[in-house]
């Protein structure tokens, strides 16, 4: 165990020591900054408790990188930490213990709670400005923590950094350039247009405009700078020092610095918690990019006792916003069989916290992905997870590999497949299937999806009360659902008076059901919401599809051959048609308006991100597709326009990079009533 544990640190120290040069040297990260924390922390994790495998200047340790050779060098007078990061409540609790235990070691801690400054973690590059006599003589990168590059006279084209202070101070002061994303936007189109590539976020291009050689191109790109810290004050500038944090930042303020305005004095750590949920509901509206809050010990005074760590300061940390990229490890793959027989493969992981919650499954999709992305059990994986959407593996960190990972080859038997377990894959496609598709896994996923809320939408018949009705044997078909009466569930475990009216009312409001909703819960082979809607609304009747020729089904946009054949053959089966006629005696399906065809969004594809005002997503797509337009999951250069809420997430941020109009509810609800 020793030895693997000496590889891997050994392993992690080369790769992390990799990405700082990409993402500091070279503005060119090859993976997301989660992804990359992710890696140090582990890292770090694995340092404290195998010291002795600690390697001298572990990149660990490091700030950032080597100053690049294009740029005069500056040894920085102060020497330039990174913040520590946190990124859960539990750990903020430790942190403010840790401080408290420091400051009593020091003999002093404090009467009462300790107060904090907080403010915005922007997403920028760290830059640190010297002035003399109120005259700005040198602007700098941090570098590597003691040598940086010199970029004055980049700096000098930001106007928000001031030439010359309203006193004439010697000062030296650390801040944040950054691009506002609209710049980012307009940058990225130009790039586009000149067949250049295009910067991944707004960090990289702040900093891709700060190393140019040509002030020029700097200055047309429109940078902006927050200026949050004194890092030397000389003392014959007459100046009182601030004893706080919230008065550095008024100082900052009066010298002609530009300050965000959006730090808060905070208590304690409650509050901090407060204006953390704040910061990151309210980020997508913000017109820089942030990527947590950083927390500081208000008074300067305890900030000095509490002092600085190998690579960072112990009187400050950044809390980072819940990440959607981070790494774990696949400790094995296993298959799980769906509605209509297919087999998914799916990556059990060591649980990890990704985008607000704990992660201990990710879908594989099929045996194609696996092979796409060479997939092993015992592979360290970067892991993705925006929002509401389902957990997806990214890539495989092939360079932490030790050699005992193992292929994955799918099974030629499969017990939940019912009969005799046997499998195979479907000519011409990714998919593995059960031969039977009679095994009662698969009739239960069948009742499952066919009550969902994407379908039937039957409110209180979850997976266990549906698997309770198949082993009572009070269901055995769709129509049977709707004969159930207070009886059957007088006396079920769960059951009482309440809950049984709310189910018999959400049983009698499903018998009035769109076609397409109706078209997407048979389970048909190949037919999901969009190609659901699609034969809904060129057919608008359940009899005209139930005659359709394959010929018919094919001329359809979004209904290719195998589609088309899958509906067929499934309309041609006498026991799905005779199921269908006995389900139809029970419900009325809605006529398909021909409206939607007429739509103002007709022909458009329209992507609905993050939390609305007033709109559920499923009903914003809803609307899309009355008006004529597509509803999609993905942002892509077909994308008309994002309707975007609070908690974006990466769409908005794809959106941004591809330069894709965004819009708000308010404007989305006003150009379908145009």
């Amino acid at each position: 165990m020793k030895n693997d544990a000496k590889k891997r640190l050994e392993q992690l120290e080369i790769l992390v020591a990799h990405h700082q040069k990409l993402y500091h040297e070279h503005d060119a990260p090859e993976i997301s900054d989660e992804a990359y924390d992710a890696l140090v922390r582990e890292l770090r994790a694995l340092e404290e408790v195998h010291p002795a495998y600690k390697k001298k200047n572990s990149a660990s340790e490091r700030v950032g990188g080597a100053p690049i050779s294009a740029f005069k060098k500056v040894q920085h007078d102060v020497p330039q930490w990174s913040f520590g990061n946190i990124f859960s409540y539990e750990e903020l609790i430790e942190w403010y213990k840790k401080l408290l235990r420091h400051l009593e070691r020091e003999g002093s801690a404090p009467r009462g709670d300790l107060s904090f400054c907080v403010e915005h973690k922007i997403d920028g590059l760290k830059v640190v400005l010297t002035y003399e006599q109120g005259v700005f003589v040198q602007g700098a990168t941090r570098g590597d923590g003691v040598v940086g590059e010199d970029i004055t006279e980049n700096l000098k084209t930001i106007r928000t950094i001031p030439l010359t202070l309203t006193q004439p101070v010697d000062i030296i002061v650390g801040g944040e350039a950054w691009l506002a994303h609209s710049e980012f936007i307009r940058i990225n189109k130009e790039r586009k247009t000149d067949n250049e590539p295009l910067f991944a976020n707004p960090r990289n291009a702040a900093a891709g405009s700060l190393r140019q050689l040509d002030s020029h191109i700097t200055a047309s790109r429109k940078l902006d700078c927050f200026v949050y810290d004194i890092e030397r004050l000389h003392e014959s500038s007459g100046i009182v020092p601030p004893t706080t944090q919230t008065e550095e930042l008024t100082l900052l303020s009066k010298l002609g610095f530009n300050v965000n305005q959006y730090f808060a004095h905070c208590d304690d750590i409650e509050e901090i918690e407060t204006y953390y949920k704040k910061s990151n509901t309210q980020r997508k509206k913000l017109p820089f990019e942030i990527d947590g809050i950083v927390i500081k010990v208000n008074e300067i005074r305890y900030q000095h006792i509490l002092g600085h760590t190998s690579h960072a300061p112990r009187f400050a940390v950044a809390y980072k916003f819940p990440a959607e990229q981070v790494t774990t490890k696949v400790e094995d793959i296993v298959l799980q069989v769906g509605r209509t027989g297919a087999l998914t493969p799916v990556a059990e992981l060591t649980p990890v916290r990704v985008a607000g919650s704990l992660v201990s499954r990710a879908t594989l999709h099929n045996e194609d992905q696996i092979h796409r992305l060479d997939v092993r059990v015992g592979d360290t994986v970067i892991l993705q997870k925006a929002g509401d959407v389902i957990p997806e593996i990214v890539s495989v960190v092939k360079e932490l590999r030790t050699g005992k990972e193992k292929k994955y080859h799918f099974p030629k038997r499969v017990d939940v497949c019912g009969g005799d377990g046997s499998i195979e894959r479907v000519e011409g496609q990714a998919v593995w299937r059960c031969v039977s598709r009679d095994s009662f896994e698969q009739i239960a996923r069948k009742f499952h999806h066919f009550v969902s809320k994407k379908a039937l939408n039957i409110d209180g018949l979850g997976p266990q009360v549906v698997n309770l009705l198949l082993e009572q044997g009070m269901v055995t078909s769709y129509a049977d659902i709707f004969t159930l009466q207070r009886g059957d569930f007088e006396g079920l475990p769960g059951f009482k008076e309440k809950a049984i009216d709310n189910l018999l009312g959400a049983i009698k409001k499903a018998t009035h059901v769109p076609l397409s909703k109706l078209l997407f819960g048979l389970s048909i082979d190949q037919v999901g919401e969009e190609t659901a809607r699609y034969l809904s609304q060129h057919f608008g009747s359940l009899d005209t599809i139930m005659n359709a020729s394959k010929e018919d089904l094919e001329i359809i946009e979004g209904v290719g051959p195998i589609v088309a054949e899958s509906v067929h053959t499934w309309f041609a089966d006498s026991k799905n048609t005779k199921a269908l006629e006995a389900l139809l005696q029970h419900i009325e399906i809605e006529v398909v308006s021909a409206e939607a065809t007429q739509g103002v969004l007709w022909g458009r594809v329209v992507v609905i991100t993050g939390t609305l005002p007033t709109l559920s997503r499923e009903r914003a797509e809803e609307m899309v597709r009355q008006a004529g337009g597509k509803a999609t999951s993905s942002v892509s250069n077909s994308t008309a326009f994002v309707v975007v809420g609070e908690q974006a997430g990466s769409k908005a941020d794809k959106a941004r990079q591809l330069g894709i109009e965004m819009i708000d509810e308010q404007e989305f609800l006003k150009r379908l009533r145009s």
